[in-house]
C-alpha cells in the first residue's frame, strides 16, 4: 500500500474518500459496525475497488454484507485477512487499474487535440529514453519514494535493497516485483507525472534494453483482461480501424482462459465493463517498441506473462460482443510506428526535436511545445544549473528562458534573460584592437 489511513468517524473517513483522485484506488478493512454504516455510502465510487470486514462474529456480519459485491471477505483470522489481500491485489493490480490510452485518428492534424496527444506522448517517450541519467537523479528518486514510504518498513527496506543492490540487468525483476518500484512508477505513467517518470527514465531504458535483448521470436496471440468504464469503451468502440497507444507497460497472458478467470474475479457494475484484448504481436514488423516473455522475472514463474514496452502501439481492429454475451472483445494488432499513417508526422516531429544531441533544453521545448510551460522552465533551470559558464550552449538557454518568460506574459523576467545572453555575447566577442585605416588602391579614400 502507498499509505496506510485509520479512521475512527464515518464522515471524515468517507470525505477522504471522495476526494481521492477517481485514477487512485482504495482498499478498505471495516470492522463489523463501521462497515455496515459507511459500506453502503460509498460502495458506488470508482475509488475504492475492495473491501474487507475484519470482525469477531462472521455470520452476522455476512447477513448484511452478501449484498455488497466490492466486499471480498469476511474474516475473523489476520492471517486469512493477509491471504485475501495479498491474492486480490494480484488481480486488482493487473485487470482494475486504469487503462491510459491515446488515440491516432486516421486524418486528424491537430497538434494540441487527440492527435496531437498521440504524438507528443510518443516523441516525450523517445526524448527521456536518449536523456543521460545522473546519480542526483537516482537519489532525488530514492529521496521521494521515502518520502511517500515513510512509515511503510517493507518498502524502507526494499528502498534499501535498490539503492545499494540495483544493476541494469535486475531492471525487469524489479518491475515485476511487488514493491514501491511497480507501484511508483505505474503510478506515475497513469497520472502522467512527467518529472517521476524523467527520475525513472534510466530504469526505463533498463528495461527497454531487457525487453529487447529478450524480444519474441514468433508471432504471438497474447490476452489482457480489464475493467474499463462505459465511457471508455464507447471510445474504443467509435475508434475501431484507429491507432492507439499504450502510456504504461502492457502485461498481457498467453492463456485466455487465465485472463477470463481474473475477470471472473472482480466487480461488474458501478459504470464497468468487462473487456477481454486480444493481440497479435509479430516481432518482425516491430522494431522500437520491444515485447518479451518476462515470466522468468517474475514472482509467478507460471503464468506466462508477456510484457509490451511503455508507448506500444496497436492497430484497433474490433470491438465486439463474446459469443456468450459476457465479455467485450477488443482485437488488435500491435504494428511499429513506421505505419503510413504514422510515419511522417512521426519523422516530423523527431527531426524538430530528436534530430541533434538530447539534453534536458530538448526535454523543456519539447514539454513548452506540449503546453506544460511551467514544466518547460522547471528543465531549463535544471540545465542551467548543470552548465558551466562558458559553455557554448549558455546563450541558447538564455534565449529560451526569455522567450518563455515572455509567452508567461512575465516582461521583467523576460527582460532579465535577454539582457544575460546579450552581456553573454559580448563577453565573447573578440577585444577590438586598434588599425590603421587602409587606403584603397582605387580612389585613395580610406575603407574599413
Amino acid at each position: 500500500m502507498l499509505t496506510q489511513m485509520k479512521f475512527q468517524d464515518v464522515k471524515q473517513c468517507q470525505k477522504y474518500i471522495e476526494e481521492r483522485s477517481k485514477n487512485d484506488r482504495l482498499v478498505m478493512i471495516v470492522r463489523g459496525p463501521f462497515g455496515q454504516e459507511i459500506v453502503p455510502s460509498i460502495h458506488k465510487l470508482r475509488q475504492v475497488i475492495s473491501i474487507y470486514v475484519y470482525c469477531f462474529d462472521k455470520v452476522r456480519n455476512k447477513q448484511w454484507s452478501d449484498k455488497f459485491t466490492k466486499i471480498k471477505a469476511v474474516v475473523t483470522e489476520l492471517g486469512e485477512l493477509i491471504t485475501r489481500i495479498k491474492a486480490d491485489h494480484k488481480i486488482h493490480k493487473i485487470v482494475e487499474e486504469p487503462l491510459c490510452i491515446n488515440i491516432f485518428t486516421t486524418g486528424g492534424t491537430s497538434a494540441t487535440g487527440v492527435n496531437g496527444q498521440f504524438i507528443f506522448s510518443q516523441i516525450l517517450i523517445d526524448c527521456l529514453l536518449r536523456l543521460k541519467t545522473t546519480t542526483a537523479d537516482k537519489k532525488e528518486l530514492i529521496d521521494h519514494c521515502k518520502q511517500q514510504y515513510q512509515s511503510n518498513t517493507a518498502e524502507l527496506s526494499n528502498l534499501r535493497e535498490f539503492r545499494e543492490d540495483y544493476s541494469p540487468e535486475k531492471a525487469l525483476w524489479w518491475y515485476s516485483r511487488e514493491s514501491f518500484f511497480y507501484k511508483t512508477l505505474n503510478t506515475a505513467l497513469r497520472n502522467q507525472n512527467i518529472h517521476i517518470i524523467f527520475l525513472f527514465r534510466g530504469f526505463i531504458s533498463d528495461i527497454h534494453r531487457q525487453l529487447k535483448a529478450n524480444q519474441a521470436d514468433d508471432a504471438l496471440r497474447v490476452y489482457r483482461s480489464q475493467m474499463i468504464s462505459s465511457d471508455e469503451l464507447e471510445t474504443l468502440r467509435q475508434s475501431c480501424d484507429q491507432f492507439i497507444s499504450i502510456n504504461s507497460f502492457f502485461s498481457t497472458s498467453t492463456y485466455k482462459k487465465q485472463a477470463l478467470s481474473f475477470l471472473n474475479s472482480c466487480n461488474v457494475g458501478d459504470n464497468l465493463e468487462p473487456v477481454l484484448f486480444e493481440i497479435d504481436a509479430n516481432p518482425t514488423l516491430v522494431t522500437n517498441k520491444p515485447f518479451a516473455d518476462v515470466s522468468a522475472y517474475s514472482e509467478f514463474t507460471d503464468e506466462s506473462e508477456v510484457l509490451f514496452m511503455l508507448g506500444s502501439i496497436f492497430h484497433l481492429k474490433s470491438v465486439t460482443r463474446s459469443s456468450d454475451g459476457q465479455v467485450w472483445i477488443v482485437r488488435m494488432t500491435l504494428c511499429s510506428d513506421d505505419q503510413c499513417d504514422l510515419k511522417q508526422v512521426l519523422l516530423d516531429m523527431k527531426d524538430q526535436f530528436l534530430s541533434s544531441e538530447v539534453n534536458l533544453q530538448t526535454l523543456g521545448k519539447l514539454l513548452w511545445e506540449m503546453g506544460k510551460h511551467d514544466l518547460a522552465e522547471k528543465y531549463f533551470m535544471r540545465f542551467l544549473e548543470q552548465l558551466s559558464p562558458d559553455d557554448p550552449l549558455l546563450g541558447d538557454l538564455y534565449h529560451d528562458l526569455g522567450r518563455l518568460a515572455s509567452n508567461a506574459g512575465n516582461l521583467d523576467k523576460s527582460m532579465k534573460w535577454r539582457q544575460k545572453a546579450i552581456a553573454l555575447k559580448k563577453q565573447k566577442q573578440p577585444t577590438s584592437k586598434s588599425t590603421i585605416p587602409k587606403p584603397s588602391s582605387s580612389t585613395g579614400k580610406f575603407i574599413e
